[in-house]
This record gives C-alpha cells, sequence and structure tokens, in this order.
C-alpha cells in the first residue's frame, strides 16, 4: 500500500488527484468545527452525554460517522447520511420502478438522471431531518431562539451543510481518486479513532495497577483490533468465482468466441448495508422515546432495555441478550434481502444465454438459475455469519469489560472497504498511464 503511494506521487497527474483530495477533506474537517446558528452548543452536548447511554448506541454511531460533528452541533451534523439513506432508497426503488430499472440500463444517460434524482431526494431528506431536529432542540430550550424563525434557520443551515459534503464527494469522485462520498465517510469515521484510542488507554492501561497488567492489557487490545482487520479484509476480498465458457461461432470467415471467463460473487454481496438496518431498526424505538421524553416501564421499559445493546452480554444481566439474538437474526434476514433486490441470478442467466455462454456442466437457462441461486444462499450465509462476528466483537468487550468506543464493526468494514477499493483505484490509474505511455512511445 505504501509502495503504491510513493509511486502515485511520482505521476504529476495522479499527484494533483491526491492533493485535490486532501484539500478538500481538510474543507471537510474544518466544517465540522463550524457551529450552526443558533444552537447552544454546551447545552447540546451535555444532552448529548446523558442520551447516549439510552439509545443502544445509535446516537454514538451516528456522531462517529459524522466525525463529531454531531456533537458540536456544527453545520456538517447531517454529514452525508441523508444521501447514503437517499442512495439506498433510489437503489431499491430501481428494482421495484420499471421506469428506474429502464434508466438503470440505458447507460451512462441513464445512470446520469438516476443520480440527479438522487441529489433531489438527498435534499428532500435533509431539509425532513433538519426540521425535525430544530423542532426537537426547540422544544428542549437548545436554541437561542426557540421560536419559528430558530427551527428554520436549524433546518436549512444543517440542509445546506449536507449538500456542500455530497458536492464535495462528487467532486473528489470526478477531480480526485474516485470513491468520493466513500473517503468523506471514512475521513469522518477516522477522525473519531484518537479519541476512542485514549479512552481505551485511560480505561485500560492507565489505570492497571501494575505495569505488567497495562501490558496485557495493551496487548489484548492489539490483538483484538489486528484479528478484527484481518477478517473484515478476508471477508470483503472473498469471493466465488464461477467458471464460464463461450462457444465458439463463425462470423464471416472468421472463428469467434470460445474464450472462458468467470462470474465473480463475493461473500460479503451486502457489503455493511445489513449491519446498518438491522441497527437502525433496533435503536429506532430508543430513540424515538428519548426525543418524545417519556420512558415506559414494566414489560416495555424491559424490551426497550432489550434492544439497547448496551446491556448485551452484561453478565449481571444475561436476560437482555435476548435482543442480541434478534440482532443476529436481522442481520442475516438483510443479508439476503439486500441480495435478493440487488442480484438477480435469473437476469445473469438470461444474458450468458443471449451471448452464448455456459457453466460447464450447467444447461443454459432455469438450471443456470437454480444453479446460481444454490451457490450464491450458501456464500450469502458465510459473508452474513463473517459479518455478525465483526460486529459481535465490540458487543462483547462492551457488555463484558465495558470498553464503550464509538467505532465498531460496522466502522472497521467501512474504513477497511474504503481503503481497499481506493487503493485499486489508484493503481488503475496508474496502469491507465503506464498503458498510455507504452502506445506514446510507440
Amino acid at each position: 500500500m505504501l509502495t503504491t503511494l510513493k509511486n502515485a506521487f511520482k505521476v504529476k497527474e495522479i499527484r494533483s488527484r491526491l492533493l485535490f483530495t486532501f484539500v478538500m477533506l481538510i474543507i471537510v474537517r474544518l466544517g465540522a468545527a463550524i457551529p450552526t446558528p443558533g444552537v447552544d452548543s454546551d447545552v447540546f452536548a451535555a444532552w448529548f452525554a446523558n442520551q447516549t447511554a439510552n439509545t443502544g448506541g445509535a446516537l454514538d454511531f451516528f456522531n462517529a460517522m459524522t466525525g463529531g460533528s454531531f456533537t458540536q452541533m456544527s453545520i456538517f451534523a447531517l454529514s452525508i447520511t441523508p444521501y447514503i439513506t437517499s442512495s439506498i432508497i433510489m437503489q431499491l426503488l430501481t428494482i421495484a420502478i420499471p421506469k428506474l430499472e429502464e434508466m438503470q440500463r440505458d447507460g451512462e444517460d441513464g445512470r446520469k438522471k438516476i443520480r440527479e434524482i438522487t441529489r433531489y431526494v438527498t435534499i428532500g431528506l435533509g431539509l425532513i431531518e433538519g426540521l425535525a431536529m430544530g423542532i426537537g432542540f426547540a422544544r428542549s430550550g437548545y436554541l437561542t431562539h426557540n421560536n419559528a424563525f430558530g427551527v428554520i434557520i436549524v433546518m436549512f443551515t444543517l440542509t445546506a451543510g449536507s449538500s456542500l459534503l455530497m458536492w464535495i464527494g462528487e467532486q473528489i469522485t470526478e477531480k480526485g481518486v474516485g470513491n468520493g462520498i466513500s473517503i468523506v465517510l471514512l475521513v469522518n469515521i477516522v477522525s473519531r479513532i484518537p479519541e476512542d484510542m485514549q479512552h481505551l488507554f485511560d480505561q485500560f492501561i492507565a489505570s492497571a495497577s501494575n505495569i505488567v497488567t497495562g501490558g496485557l492489557a495493551a496487548l489484548i487490545i492489539l490483538v483484538v483490533i489486528v484479528l478484527t482487520i484481518v477478517l473484515v479484509v478476508y471477508l470483503q476480498g472473498g469471493e466465488r468465482r464461477i467458471p464460464v465458457q463461450y462457444s465458439k461461432k463463425v462470423v464471416g470467415r472468421r472463428m469467434v468466441g470460445g474464450q472462458s471467463t468467470n462470474i465473480p460473487l463475493k461473500v460479503n454481496t451486502a457489503g455493511v448495508i445489513p449491519i446498518i438496518f438491522a441497527s437502525s431498526i433496533m435503536t429506532l424505538p430508543g430513540i424515538i422515546v428519548n426525543f418524545v421524553g417519556s420512558t415506559p416501564g414494566g414489560f416495555w421499559g424491559h424490551v426497550l432495555n432489550g434492544l439497547n445493546s448496551n446491556n448485551w452480554c452484561v453478565p449481571s444481566m444475561p436476560w437482555y441478550s435476548i435482543g442480541l439474538i434478534v440482532y443476529i437474526v436481522m442481520c442475516i434476514f438483510f443479508a439476503y434481502f439486500y441480495t435478493a433486490v440487488t442480484f438477480n441470478p435469473m437476469e445473469i442467466a438470461d444474458n450468458m444465454k443471449k451471448q452464448g455462454g455456459f457453466i460447464p456442466g450447467i444447461r443454459p437457462g432455469k438450471p443456470t438459475v437454480d444453479y446460481l441461486t444454490k451457490i450464491l444462499n450458501n456464500i450469502i450465509f458465510i459473508g452474513a455469519c463473517g459479518l455478525v462476528i465483526v460486529a459481535f466483537i465490540p458487543i462483547f468487550f462492551n457488555g463484558v469489560f465495558g470498553a464503550n468506543v464509538s467505532f465498531g464493526g460496522t466502522s472497521i468494514i467501512i474504513i477497511v472497504g474504503v481503503v481497499l477499493e481506493t487503493m485499486k483505484q489508484v493503481e488503475s490509474m496508474m496502469l491507465v498511464r503506464h498503458y498510455k505511455g507504452f502506445l506514446n512511445e510507440n
């Protein structure tokens, strides 16, 4: 990785793209420190500290996604979450609405139209989220002017901040190293890691009774982090390659075709989406209760505590870990669900048949569809189990040892995935330049 970056800086075009990306990310971090007009940041930070323990880490995770902007209630407090949500919505609607599916198949022009619709949906979601937050802050007295004007200022400021981040992400994709939205999300998550490391150091190393205990704690923390990263790397890079053979055919006087290729099916086909969906559903009741301001008791109080991930794996409260079982089941379910709506074995089989391709030993048509579906179901389960393990590690250490940090399995998956994908983009740029130079020399 370091060798790739070193070689990339030797190329003027790629160096310019890297520097442009770096400047854009500096703007992102500077914007995270600019407060939203009309919001009392100190009062809001105190509220946030009191509420994170009651929402199962939902607000803490959201704050990590925003790079601390939510705690400070800066102009980037919404971050790019409206864009991510709108992208997921559009991806799902593309499967359900024939018109959008037709746009998707129209090539680059169709994809441009979908991206334009996604931008409008992002602004709409930003306005809705900003309005809801503004009303909630005004009712709680967190605004300097708790009236309609104060709510409108908050709504438009947060929406403008989210839209600016979306624009920065698109500029990084076009003029930088690519994966703009993912890189913005990455830098936000990474910006919180030093604070989390300091928290772990103070809690387990600095407070140890002797140097041996502190050294052992440091070693365990290091091993857990490294093993988790290694697991995520294998999970992100693992794939099952289905061999495909194309039959030969005569075109004019020439025999063409006959080449062999493969269909790469990723083990983690759904990425981090299943964990995000499951976490959102599990934490939604706690967030609603906190904003409403009423805490239920009795049976519903126990249910709410069971949905709180801070209560899972706690030795003194083992019954609340039933919520962990529900969480695992939901992760596996959403892995199958999301893959089902984004990957169509029948479409793959039809395209292969039209182009004269077939899987050796499998007849074209329905047998190919059944074969692909069977293979896909097997690897989805393996990928879902890997995701559950990665998500379970921080939950376990939080419950048993109280190691509560803002980054968890979801954050690590995002970090590793974006870094690997960005390095592939840089390597592709270098490879294209190499071929251009080779052609120019001849």
